[in-house]
């Protein structure tokens, strides 16, 4: 009998950390793999506590072609090609953006990462922005 203890990953909202410390894993991937690849909208709500971060850290790995963790898992039989796009994550979670100036700062620092990393179209006026509250729209 195989004697290798798994550890439950109470806590662990990352797929990487997850899939690279031995932590127990549902293997939802054949899910990810069918939402990823159909026409389809969806509105993904869920409770707290109920694994939205890992979901989305999971999608990341997906579309950034990191094949090597979903090693044994059926994303791995399923996606032949493994192309990588460029992944625009915003983790909201870090403060509680009680003003309009923290929203944007956020924003704005968001931004300019995905410009050092992915480059910059100056001709594309993306990267600088303004959100309006509903009192400033009218």
């Amino acid at each position: 009998m195989n004697n290798t203890f798994r550890i439950y990953p109470i806590g662990i909202q990352n797929f990487e950390d997850l899939r690279n410390n031995n932590n127990v894993y549902v293997d939802k991937t054949e899910l990810i793999y069918r939402l990823a690849n159909t026409n389809k909208v969806y509105f993904l709500s869920r409770p707290r506590r109920f694994g939205k971060s890992l979901l989305v850290s999971t999608l990341d790995a997906y579309f950034r072609g990191r094949k090597d963790l979903f090693q044994g898992l059926a994303m791995e039989r399923l996606e032949k090609e493994w192309n990588v796009y460029p992944v625009l994550h915003i983790d909201f979670s870090m403060t509680k953006y009680t003003t309009m100036a923290d929203l944007n700062e956020r924003l704005n620092l968001q931004l300019c990462e995905w410009e050092r990393i992915y480059g910059n179209a100056p001709e594309v006026a993306l990267f600088d922005i303004t959100i309006l509250s509903s009192s400033d729209a009218s």
